[in-house]
């Protein structure tokens, strides 16, 4: 059994910033695994997947986020009792997993954890969200910058920006730009749902571990995350996440109101009743 087992899906990115993700999560002295998953057209990324603790997957089309993340938790289930998804933007020092399997290991009613995501510059990063509404996703992706301040103060209730970021707390919508699941809740609730191409897909998952297990916010470390908002640049990456946007409200209803924030109130008192 492997302490922890990770998996990185890459396409097309820099190999430059791949590697540091890749020395980042094998910065360890524990028994871990790290799949690289690459959905690019080419296995460049190969060159830099020589450690011996890294298995490299060619997939040699893009699967999508999701799809390509799930080769690597079904190896992983029965292997370990914590999975890490992380992005090929994301790096991080070494003594960061130690703290969150520690965590995770003395609370066993937490299914997903996510730590503290800083930007390269050192602030903070507001990823942890209420589940979104039809309207938030709307304003938050279209409305023009000028008129954004005219909903500053619902997007800050969104981000939960109203709670202490330095305090471990409950949340229910935590980033796939990293976070740690608990494989016991994956064979509860199952893996990513790859109807998503990209984007959603990690809220979709989060709410499904969140109705029968916790899922923390743990600022205690932190990591850091390039952050690219592709699809805020990119029409094709609009597209996708227009899509997964209209497949999740198909799923989960167009009026989540109910259950988007009160069950997530828990102080980390509450959280600690688990462990």
């Amino acid at each position: 059994m492997h302490d922890i087992i990770g998996s990185v899906v890459i396409y097309r990115n820099g190999l430059t910033q791949v590697q540091e993700t890749v020395a980042s999560f094998l910065s360890t002295q524990m028994n871990v695994r790290l799949y690289v998953v690459d959905n690019s057209p080419d296995d460049r990324a190969r060159e830099i997947c020589k450690d011996g603790r890294v298995t490299y997957i060619f997939n040699g089309k893009n699967l999508g986020f999701g799809a390509a993340h799930n080769i690597a938790l079904r190896a992983s289930m029965g292997n370990t009792a914590y999975h890490v998804v992380l992005n090929p933007d994301v790096y991080f020092s070494g003594g960061v997993l130690e703290a969150l399997l520690e965590f995770a290991r003395g609370h066993p009613n937490v299914g997903l954890l996510m730590p503290k995501i800083l930007n390269p510059d050192g602030s903070i990063q507001y990823l942890c969200k209420k589940l979104p509404t039809p309207s938030d996703l709307i304003l938050r992706r279209f409305l023009p910058r000028r008129l954004k301040p005219l909903v500053h103060k619902r997007m800050a209730r969104y981000e939960l920006r109203d709670r202490d970021y330095t305090k471990t707390f409950s949340v229910p919508a935590l980033s796939g730009c990293f976070m740690m699941i608990n494989t016991a809740a994956l064979s509860q609730v199952g893996l990513f749902d790859e109807r998503y191409f990209m984007y959603l897909e990690d809220v979709d998952l989060c709410r499904r571990i969140g109705e029968s297990f916790e899922t923390i916010y743990y600022p205690e470390v932190a990591v850091y995350h390039h952050y690219a908002k592709g699809s805020y640049r990119n029409i094709r990456l609009m597209m996708h996440h227009v899509v997964s946007a209209l497949l999740y409200f198909q799923k989960w209803g167009w009026h989540p109101e109910e259950g988007r924030l009160d069950t997530h109130q828990e102080s980390t008192e509450t959280v600690g009743r688990g462990g």
